[in-house]
């Protein structure tokens, strides 16, 4: 593979390749294996739904940015602003004896410069039922790794 010139990484169903774009960030990939913005932002995406998974809020807590700028649509759910809302959403959704499973498709990452963002389709398994809801999750880079700034997730409707 010759020079990227003005690109970013990203990363799609588990595969990294590049997408020109002018104005963006240059990037290079490395065969050796180490780890892209795009692979780091996709770690970050995965633990959110681990903590998630396992109903962790101490896990959910340490992947969120403390802040008032941070937003949260849960499917069904009006836009919270600010951390105090979210983790008491969390808090709620965490008391449900019925813990949901993910099934995470089509995942797409980007990042450029201290931003990251990935949409996913979740889907839902809880108990029977099943459902799949549209998801866009937005991290920013801090010292201490990539924290969430935003969560919207969407349900799809069944055609």
């Amino acid at each position: 593979m010759g020079p990227l010139g003005r690109s970013d990484l990203l990363t799609q169903g588990g595969r990294i390749r590049s997408a020109r774009s002018a104005g963006r960030r240059e990037r290079t990939i490395n065969d050796a294996g180490s780890t892209t913005d795009a692979d780091a932002v996709l770690a970050a995406n995965q633990a959110f739904y681990d903590a998630f998974e396992a109903a962790d809020l101490d896990a959910m807590s340490a992947l969120w940015e403390h802040s008032e700028r941070v937003a949260c649509t849960h499917p069904g759910w009006a836009t919270l602003r600010g951390w105090g809302g979210i983790v008491a959403s969390w808090y709620a959704i965490f008391q449900n004896p019925q813990r949901l499973q993910f099934i995470l498709t089509e995942p797409f990452a980007l990042a450029e410069g201290d931003v990251g963002w990935v949409t996913v389709n979740e889907n839902l398994l809880d108990g029977q039922l099943g459902s799949t809801v549209a998801a866009l999750n937005v991290f920013i880079r801090t010292e201490s790794g990539w924290l969430m700034v935003a969560h919207h997730g969407s349900p799809v409707m069944r055609s």
